[in-house]
Order: C-alpha cells, then structure tokens, then sequence
C-alpha cells in the first residue's frame, strides 16, 4: 500500500496557481476584442476547473472511488500523487512528475503558450500595418493562436484529468471552431480574394506533413 498524506483543502494553491497561469495566458494571448476575451475566459475557467480538483477538493476522486480501489487496490488513491491517474492506473508507480505522460503535458503546455507567443507577434504586426497575417505560425495554420490554447488545454488533461475538464475539453474546442469560422468571414470581407488564395493552400488547424519537415513552398496572397 503506498501511504501518502492527503493534500487537498488548499485553497490558497487553487487561487495562486490559476493567477499565476491565467496571467502567464494572458501575456502571451493578450485579448483585444469581445471574442478574444470570450476564448480568455472559457480557457481561463478550465484551468481554475483543473486547479480546484489538483489542490481543493478531487471530486474525480470521490466519484470513482469505489472503482479505482476496487481496481488498483494498491494505491492510496486520497494521496496527492494519485491525482495523476494516467501514471497510477499504467502502473508507473515512481515519482509521477517523472513520468511519461506529466513529460508529455510539458511539451504540449510549453508548446502551446511559444505557439501562442510567436502566432500574436505576426498577428500584432500585420493588425499594424492593416494586412493579412501569412508569415510565422501562420504560413502553416490559419488560426495558431486556438491550435496553441487547444494544446495547452489538452497538455494539462493528459497531466491531471478530471470529470469536469473531460467535459469542458471538447466544447472548449468547439467554441475556439465556431469562432475561428467567424474570423474567416470577417477577414474574407476585409481581404477578399487575397484570403481565398491564403486559405487553399494554408490549412485551418493542422499543418501540412511537408510543410513541418522542410518543404519552402509559402502562402499565395497575390
């Protein structure tokens, strides 16, 4: 039996660790508009979700408690550690911020927020000079910035999942797909045809294979 104590009921870390996130967020996305703060606070509301449960109180836990013990009868599944359930039920039973899923959530994490960064610096420039945005992270994807949030989401559900951000993941995704659709229309209004070409050959959220490994071929605008 592994024996830990509980650490849940600390509230204080709910509180710091979703400032600290969502001003991190926030540094990077830097919303502008009623949509980008909208996506803000949807991606906001996951994390203080996520956080509640890492370090208040593990509703998870409790709901799929007679299961998980009834399971894995070895793990003190009221201990701190167990909270990462991917780790516990593969049975890594070191220390899990070692092991192969919390690395994975760091990549996906650390990825997102650099993809987010790097996407608003060409964004901010091109709303600057009043063009279309084609270069950086957007010569692969149209809409980085959500394809960032998205893996930033999903890194910490692979890291901690939860009943509730399993549920808020998809619609969360759903709401960053509509409102990547209002964009398009808004920037085909604004750049007409110039938009059109971009979009045939820079596809919406997931880059072309040839595109990531080397190939030079850019966006047609013109």
């Amino acid at each position: 039996m592994v024996e830990q104590s509980t650490a849940y009921g600390l509230w204080g870390l709910v509180i710091v660790n979703s400032a600290v996130f969502i001003l991190f967020a926030f540094s990077f996305f830097k919303p502008r508009t009623g949509r980008d703060w909208r996506s803000f606070g949807a991606f906001s509301a996951f994390l203080v979700a996520l956080f509640a449960e890492m370090y208040g109180f593990p509703l998870t836990i409790y709901l799929l408690s007679g299961w998980l013990q009834s399971r894995f009868p070895a793990i003190d599944w009221f201990s701190h550690d167990a909270g990462h359930l991917l780790e516990m039920m593969f049975g890594w039973r070191l220390n899990p911020h070692f092991g192969p899923f919390h690395i994975l959530s760091f990549i996906l994490i650390g990825g997102g927020f650099l993809l987010i960064s790097a996407a608003w610096r060409v964004l901010y420039e091109a709303l600057r000079q009043g063009r279309l945005a084609t270069g950086g992270p957007y010569s692969y994807v149209r809409h980085p910035q959500y394809v960032g949030f998205v893996l930033v989401l999903a890194g910490f559900l692979v890291q901690w999942p939860t009943l509730l951000t399993l549920v808020m993941f998809p619609i969360l995704v759903g709401m960053y797909v509509r409102l990547s659709f209002t964009e398009e229309r808004e920037a085909r209004k604004e750049f007409g045809e110039a938009y059109d070409r971009y979009a045939v050959h820079v596809p919406a959220f997931f880059p072309h294979l040839k595109r990531l490994f080397g190939a030079t071929e850019k966006p047609r605008t013109r």
